[in-house]
């Protein structure tokens, strides 16, 4: 073993940071670090199933706990015998610096996450062995959803710098990366606390002007009420900028996302998605949805299961409501378990069906895959998988003819060409 052993768990934003801890930490092929989610319950219990695992698997290894779920509950954590360290979110920057400490001193160093205010990026060299790369442009919320504990974990919202992210893209694109993926907690809000207020769009701007050799350029999940028109334009008229864009609408009902303290309804999720697919017919739209929020009846739930088509959602993510300590929405009158779980499996159905059409109607097509590390497999433009033919260069970007779909993934046949 060449180096710690990593295990992330949760959003993009853990997967650029923990690629970041990897770098810090070195070659300490003597600890464990679990790098936490917290967006739900069922997040948690599985962070704690993960550390019991991994002690069992290596018991002689130290394990280091990070991530949402230490901050928001470092105390819960530490109680475990297995875990050696709690590391707060705000320590992420200096991780090495918080390591194993002696016995005799305290298990946890998480400091107060609102007090920090400003982001330093995250100086990757590009990723062991892989063509994409996760580049953190923004951290931390403002906004206070009724439903969630992240802005508690991550804090405040702050962006890195423009000039920064442009050197780091620029970097990533030296060794090899061929993806860029720009993500953060609410990325859409990027720019608002920095001098002149620079948006998302004017970033996305730079980077490619900035670094014309970058090929392929992803958002994470972005706010639809936020696309201005800057942004619109280049997700829809950019080649560059994929056509592969993931919202966060959370339901598809107007009381609900009331409740949620949303700050879109239906009819705005809806005409966006309408107008993304006007202007690019080829986009394939993402979204998070959760089932079975507080209050939620059968017709609310319709609601959202109908968002599904009528936003055309391929990338589906759903999850079902779990009450979050300290959240507005844990005092709402909660629903049964059972019926929530009934509807996180009608919504994922429905989510399924979507993508199979979507990937259906691919089939006859010619894709741009970006080949990946087996060199068998790769994603297209809109993040469609897709299996070669013949093996081809890891990081190579080249045109396959679709002519089937087999196990949820696109099948190519014939020589794909650069």
């Amino acid at each position: 073993m060449d180096g710690p052993d990593i295990i992330t768990l949760g959003c993009r934003l853990n997967i650029a940071e923990s690629e970041a801890i990897r770098q810090q930490v070195g070659d300490r092929d003597d600890l464990i670090i679990v790098n936490s989610c917290a967006v739900t319950g069922e997040a948690v219990r599985q962070t704690r199933q993960t550390i019991r695992r991994a002690h069992r698997a290596r018991p002689e290894a130290r394990i280091i706990v990070t991530g949402c779920a230490a901050q928001t509950d470092p105390a819960m954590f530490a109680a475990m015998p297995e875990v050696a360290r709690v590391i707060g979110n705000g320590e992420k920057a200096a991780f090495a610096a918080h390591l194993p400490v002696p016995a005799d001193e305290a298990k946890v160093s998480v400091a107060d996450i609102m007090a920090v205010e400003q982001q330093a990026p995250q100086l990757l060299s590009a990723f062991a062995e892989r063509v994409r790369a996760f580049v953190i442009v923004q951290n931390g919320c403002d906004h206070r959803c009724t439903f969630c504990i992240i802005p508690y974990g991550r804090g405040p919202s702050r962006s890195v710098p423009a000039g920064a992210i442009v050197d780091q893209v620029r970097q990533l694109v030296d060794e090899g990366v061929q993806e860029i993926v720009l993500t953060g907690v609410d990325v859409t809000s990027y720019g608002a606390d920095l001098p002149g207020h620079p948006t998302l769009g004017r970033l996305v701007e730079r980077i490619l002007g900035g670094v014309p050799a970058l090929p392929r350029l992803r958002l994470s999940s972005l706010d639809g009420i936020e696309i201005d028109e800057r942004l619109f334009d280049l997700i829809t008229g950019e080649p560059r900028l994929m056509p592969h864009i993931h919202l966060s609408l959370q339901a598809g009902d107007d009381m609900i996302l009331k409740r949620m303290k949303r700050r879109h309804n239906r009819a705005q999720a809806v005409a966006l998605a309408q107008r993304l697919h006007a202007r690019r017919p080829e986009i394939a739209i993402g979204a998070d949805i959760i089932a079975g929020f507080p209050t939620e009846d059968e017709a609310m739930f319709a609601q959202s299961l109908a968002l599904v088509r009528d936003c055309g959602i391929v990338h589906g993510h759903v999850f079902p409501y779990s009450p979050r300590t300290g959240t507005p929405a844990a005092r709402m009158p909660q629903l049964d378990r059972a019926l929530i779980r009934d509807r996180a499996a009608r919504l994922r159905a429905a989510c399924a069906q979507e993508r199979a059409r979507w990937l259906q109607s691919l089939v006859g097509t010619d894709q741009r895959v970006l080949v990946e590390t087996s060199g068998l497999a790769g994603h297209g433009e809109g993040f469609a998988p897709v299996r070669l033919p013949a093996p081809a260069q890891p990081g190579a970007i080249v045109t396959a003819r679709i002519t089937g779909l087999e196990d949820g993934a696109l099948i190519a046949h014939g020589r794909a060409h650069g």
